[in-house]
Formats: C-alpha cells, sequence, structure tokens
C-alpha cells in the first residue's frame, strides 16, 4: 500500500475507535465487591455474584484456586437458614453468613469435598465465601457490618 493509502485507513480506523469502544461498554456493570467493616478494620474482594439457584447451586465447585482477593457472594430472595456443603468443591474455604441487616452474622471454616452441610446455624440472606483463613486474617466476626458495591441489582 502506498502511504496515503495508509494514512486513510489509519484515520478511517481511528475515527471509528470511539464508537467501537462505546458499543462494547454498554450495558456492561461496574465489577463487584463485598468490604466487611468492623472492630477497626476493613477488608474487601472483588465478588462474582450468584444470584440465580443454578448459580447458587454451582457456585465454586470444580476450582483449583481463588485469587487472595477474590470471592463469591450468593444473593437469595429471603432470608432464611441456607444450606451448603463443599460437593466437588476443591479449595478450603470461609463462609461469611451475612443477614438482611447487612452484618455478619456467622464464620464457617470448610474443608473441600466435604458433604457435611451447614447453615452457619443462622438464618441468612447472602453468604460470601473466601478463601480458607480469610476471616481470621482480617478479623472478621459476627455484628461486623458488610457493604456491597455493584451486587444487589
Amino acid at each position: 500500500m502506498k502511504g496515503a493509502s495508509w494514512a486513510a485507513l489509519a484515520t478511517a480506523v481511528l475515527a471509528a475507535a470511539p464508537l467501537a469502544c462505546r458499543g462494547r461498554t454498554e450495558g456492561v456493570r461496574p465489577a463487584a465487591r463485598v468490604t466487611v467493616e468492623g472492630g477497626g478494620h476493613a477488608a474487601a474482594v472483588r465478588v462474582e455474584v450468584a444470584r440465580t439457584p443454578e448459580e447458587r447451586e454451582h457456585g465454586l465447585m470444580g476450582r483449583s484456586r481463588l485469587d487472595p482477593d477474590a470471592g463469591m457472594i450468593f444473593v437469595f430472595g429471603e432470608s432464611a437458614p441456607h444450606g451448603f456443603w463443599m460437593k466437588d468443591t476443591l479449595i478450603p474455604l470461609d463462609m461469611i453468613f451475612i443477614g438482611d441487616d447487612g452484618r455478619v452474622a456467622s464464620v464457617v471454616e470448610r474443608r473441600p469435598l466435604s458433604l457435611e452441610v451447614t447453615d452457619g446455624g443462622v438464618a441468612s440472606r447472602y453468604v460470601l465465601e473466601v478463601n480458607a483463613g480469610w476471616a481470621r486474617e482480617h478479623a472478621v466476626a459476627p455484628g461486623d457490618r458488610v457493604r456491597f458495591e455493584s451486587v444487589l441489582y
């Protein structure tokens, strides 16, 4: 291609770029995060959101790792004792049961592949799963306030 043709092509591509970028970002949700605050601490994780029965049923099953600053938040339609097990879940997890009031109700440490069901002994509206030890490392305790970003819509 000659210089003039390259220049025309480059101009056309640059002119179209803003439209292409704008089209790709429409409807994209901001990253979801959950922050736990209390007792002089605040700790945040990026989360995947499990809203549907299918998403909640699959959860983190089959994964061999979870980034240290990542987790999954399970969102339920109502507060109730929501039971969880670790069938087909390959990584140890902390389960943080959160009530309607946005406060930590219970924290449970879980081993991989366990068939034991737990609901944390409480009614919960949300359950945050993070790497095992995360709750202890960040001093997460019942009564701590939980803040949701781009999770509840």
